[in-house]
């Protein structure tokens, strides 16, 4: 009987050693999650239950437990690099079936989709339709857009001008943009037609002959845009007409076959101070075609792909789920554990909500191994080998003994 315990013993021993070995084996692994040798001791038992005086019959590999714990998160700067501090599983689609992982080295495929070394794809919540949040009641693969951002016509121009309180009105008329003797001061900027083409609009101030009262004339590309439009200023600088602030400008259809540009001149901030004109602001909202340049992963997984017209286009959130169980998850190598009755039902939601933790871009969750930690547990497994060994031997000398009794 011995012999079997002590045998179980070296069993238990030698499996210890096998996990310790995978542990240290997988120390630089990418969000590698360590496992735990933990045992239960053997008890025959009769019909009418355990005797007081009954002797364990051993010991057994009761379970290999997965520890979550986190991992130290080393920064990278890849774009698509991803980790996660906190609780909760990347969520990916391999051919259709789920897969979690905590580890976020991602890349694309020859599709432009994110996929991790095993080539399966990461799953994110879509954007709704009319660009406010996601949808977390829907998952798809992220795929990174590869064409060009479409440009956007300018429809506002805001202009914040100061126009001198002492200026004279122009000695010459008519106004004549190539005559600046016709005109008090000037600014320009550029604004973008549908096709995204560039063009300069021009802002011609002229003061008149009426107090605190200016004309100012529109130019795209040397040619009038409707007719002088006037602006009327308080005896403290302050514009009074238009009321609003806002001229809308004829339509000005350019040449290339772009359409139409209906664009509306933003005069609210423009006031009449001093004896200098100055231009304390000069926007528009308009921009021309864009190339993909970065991407970037937000604390709330929020993926956005940024472009060189400074558009910033929301792609995805990242998809993260959780279970009451996580140890109860089924390991499928390649870093990947997949549902099982004992996890429970996966719980899907978004970084920064609930229970889930946040998601740092450019970053990697290292192994949780701790290499001091398991070299000890090495160290205690061996002596337990050597321990339930020399019981062996110790058994086989009494037999020997008991044998050689005449």
């Amino acid at each position: 009987m011995s012999f079997r315990i002590s045998l179980s013993g070296m069993n238990a021993a030698s499996a210890d050693l096998n996990v310790t070995s995978h542990n240290i084996a997988n120390a630089n692994t990418t969000g590698f999650k360590q496992s735990r040798a933990e045992f239960a001791d053997v008890f025959p038992v009769s019909a009418s239950g355990l005797s007081r005086n009954a002797i364990g019959a051993g010991v057994r590999l009761e379970k290999v437990a997965q520890q979550f714990a986190q991992g130290n998160v080393d920064f990278t700067g890849r774009a698509l690099d991803m980790a996660l501090s906190g609780q909760g599983f990347f969520t990916l689609s391999a051919n259709g079936s789920m897969v979690y992982s905590r580890a976020g080295n991602f890349g694309t495929d020859r599709d432009g989709y994110v996929v991790n070394p095993a080539g399966q794809r990461l799953q994110v919540f879509l954007p709704n339709a009319g660009g406010n949040g996601f949808d977390t009641g829907r998952m798809s693969d992220l795929r990174l857009a590869t064409g060009d951002s479409p440009p956007q016509a300018t429809t506002s121009v805001e202009v914040g001008t100061n126009l001198p309180g002492n200026a004279v009105p122009p000695t010459i008329t008519p106004f004549d943009a190539n005559d600046p003797t016709t005109y008090n001061h000037t600014t320009s900027l550029t604004i973008y037609d549908s096709l995204g083409a560039p063009h300069t609009q021009s802002m011609y101030f002229i003061k008149t002959a009426n107090p605190n009262e200016w004309q100012v004339q529109t130019q795209i590309d040397g040619t009038d845009v409707g007719t002088p439009q006037t602006l009327q200023y308080s005896s403290t600088g302050q514009l009074t007409a238009p009321a609003t602030g806002r001229i809308a400008l004829p339509a000005y259809t350019p040449t290339g076959g772009a359409a139409a540009m209906p664009i509306t001149l933003e005069l609210g901030d423009s006031t009449q101070y001093g004896n200098a004109f100055g231009v304390s602001s000069l926007t528009q909202d308009g921009y021309a075609t864009g190339r993909l340049i970065n991407i970037e992963v937000s604390s709330e997984g929020v993926v956005n792909a940024r472009y060189t017209n400074g558009v910033s286009t929301p792609l995805g959130q990242v998809a993260l789920t959780t279970f009451t169980n996580p140890q109860g998850l089924q390991p499928l190598g390649d870093n990947g554990w997949a549902e099982t009755f004992e996890s429970g039902q996966a719980r899907r939601g978004a970084a920064g909500t609930s229970e889930f933790g946040l998601v740092q871009g450019g970053a990697l969750e290292a192994s949780n191994v701790d290499l001091t930690e398991q070299l000890v547990n090495m160290i205690t497994a061996q002596r337990n080998f050597q321990a339930n060994a020399q019981m062996i031997s110790t058994q086989d000398q009494i037999t020997q003994t008991v044998i050689n009794i005449r």
